[in-house]
């Protein structure tokens, strides 16, 4: 079933795909030769690329240029997701869209998109819904882009795979490359290496992106304050927490906040 799904999105390269069904979180590592938009209505969804994973904030949506292989992991079984494949023949024509980015829902666009839970499957060139479906596409640039860089590098390394764990695991201590290296057993010479080596990111900047996505999970999943989240993630003050968190998305905790429960309420996936 998963690999028929799968097939179908590519089947007409001409159309657009629509699928709203809680298919696409199913498919292993994959790839189209259609962009794909998939939009969170609630909750937090996960794009796995080979060296990265992405993080999709409700009221976001995630832009997946064509031939990228992925696969999508979402943060709890209810979270809803829409999922929009477009024909890529045009799609060098703006660079929007050759390049992966997590951006904000507007209240235009949500509309737009809640109005496709009509259909589902290939709308072609010849059907009237087809104008409609091709305008979000084409409207994406328009809206801004301003992209959540919300990002965390992976690995596959057996040497360094341990660290990321206990990193993910005990966000909340004071770590340090020397703390960190002492535990492994590592020089911290050779652990800020084997960081940059196999993430091509210094020890200190991924444990900041780190325990960003945990903040920003946390403001998702939690009802803990900011300064509780602060704390939880390993900074000795919201001033500090706060102004990490600009640093990498260019927007305070609280105005990320506010953006998210001030976006249209999501209506339920049909």
């Amino acid at each position: 079933m998963k690999e028929e799904s799968l097939k179908l999105i590519d089947k007409h390269p001409d159309s657009v795909y629509v699928l709203h069904e809680k298919v696409e979180r199913k498919f292993s590592v994959h790839s189209h030769k259609k962009g794909q938009l998939t939009y969170v209505q609630g909750g937090i969804t996960y794009v796995h690329m080979e060296e990265k994973t992405y993080v999709i904030p409700s009221r976001h949506y995630i832009w997946i240029p064509s031939n990228l292989k992925h696969w999508l992991q979402v943060g709890h079984s209810a979270t809803a997701i829409r999922n929009l494949y477009f024909y890529s023949m045009d799609d060098e024509s703006n660079p929007f869209y050759t390049r992966m980015g997590i951006y904000p829902v507007n209240t235009l666009l949500y509309e737009m998109i809640v109005f496709t839970e009509q259909w589902n499957g290939d709308i072609k060139p010849n059907d009237k819904a087809f104008a409609f479906v091709a305008a979000i596409k084409n409207i994406l640039p328009l809206l801004g882009d301003k992209n959540l860089p919300i990002v965390l590098p992976t690995t596959t390394n057996e040497r360094i795979r341990p660290v990321l764990l206990y990193l993910r695991d005990h966000a909340a201590l004071p770590l340090s490359l020397q703390s960190v290296s002492e535990k492994f057993g590592f020089s911290e010479r050779t652990l800020s290496r084997l960081f940059q080596s196999t993430l091509s990111i210094s020890f200190l900047q991924y444990l900041k992106q780190l325990r960003m996505v945990k903040a920003v999970e946390m403001m998702l999943q939690s009802d803990m304050t900011l300064s509780q989240i602060a704390f939880a993630t390993g900074y000795n003050s919201l001033s500090a927490f706060s102004n990490t968190f600009y640093q990498l998305t260019q927007m305070r905790p609280s105005e990320f906040e506010q953006a998210v429960i001030a976006s249209p309420k999501p209506r339920p996936v049909k």
